[in-house]
């Protein structure tokens, strides 16, 4: 998973588009989470700089079998089963105890995040059962200074489909192009091999690690950060605006 915003207030039982979201397994390796990784909900809980407008969260075609829209509260499944994994809480505001409660509180905090112009929340829904399985946000706290950073997680029933890739590579291809974002940026703990494996496969470079960079759970932890620049050519992939 990629990192969820750094640092982010978490609420007592919540914490789920975080930039730290666990990055989850990779494609191959179902016992990992390459859909997680620290970057969407920590920068958005941080807050987004004044006087930002809101932004309206589009529904996109991520390839052919799978949909990234706007959260719902339809969607409260999908929290409650984030919610059982192990690290996805710890590093998203995702509510570590479930309850249908603090699972509505999440859900509005995504909308919340897009009327305060913080970042563009979304859920990752797979086509054929129209089933959510993971999250993914482009957070924009840096967008003054030219940058916004990536974070995403995946629930165990969406791991090994390739879900990961396809949702980083349709947001990172609409970020640069359509948003005209400079720079797009990941922060993904170092043993999370896989999550860095997704990166680089959309094109993202390792530029770095900086240590003691995030909270997760108890501890700081150092994160490997990856950059992708517009000027570095077109990401692997295209954003398709859904109908």
């Amino acid at each position: 998973m990629a990192a969820p915003e750094p640092d982010a207030p978490r609420e007592p039982d919540a914490l789920a588009d975080a930039a730290t979201d666990p990055g989850p397994a990779t494609e191959t390796d179902p016992g990992a989470d390459p859909h997680a990784h620290p970057a969407p909900e920590a920068e958005a809980e941080a807050g987004a700089p004044a006087g930002r407008e809101p932004v309206t969260v589009p529904s996109m075609s991520a390839g052919p079998d799978f949909v990234l829209r706007p959260w719902e509260m339809s969607d409260l499944p999908l929290v409650r089963e984030a919610s059982h994994d192990p690290y996805i809480p710890l590093i998203t505001t995702v509510p570590a105890r479930y309850s249908d409660a603090a699972a509505e509180a999440f859900v509005r905090r995504q909308w919340e995040r897009a009327a305060t112009g913080a970042g563009y929340p979304f859920a990752i829904v797979r086509s054929r059962d129209r089933r959510p399985v993971g999250a993914i946000g482009l957070w924009l706290r840096e967008l003054p200074e030219g940058r916004a950073s990536i974070g995403y997680w995946m629930v165990p029933s969406g791991r090994g489909q390739g879900v990961t890739r396809a949702a980083l590579r349709t947001v990172t291809s609409w970020a640069l192009r359509d948003l005209g974002i400079p720079r797009l940026q990941l922060f993904i703990e170092p043993w999370n091999t896989a999550s860095a494996r997704v990166a680089v496969d959309v094109g993202y470079r390792r530029e770095g690690l900086l240590r003691g960079w995030q909270r997760v759970g108890d501890e700081r932890r150092d994160m490997a950060v990856y950059g992708l620049l517009n000027t570095d050519g077109p990401a692997d992939g295209r954003a398709v605006t859904a109908d």
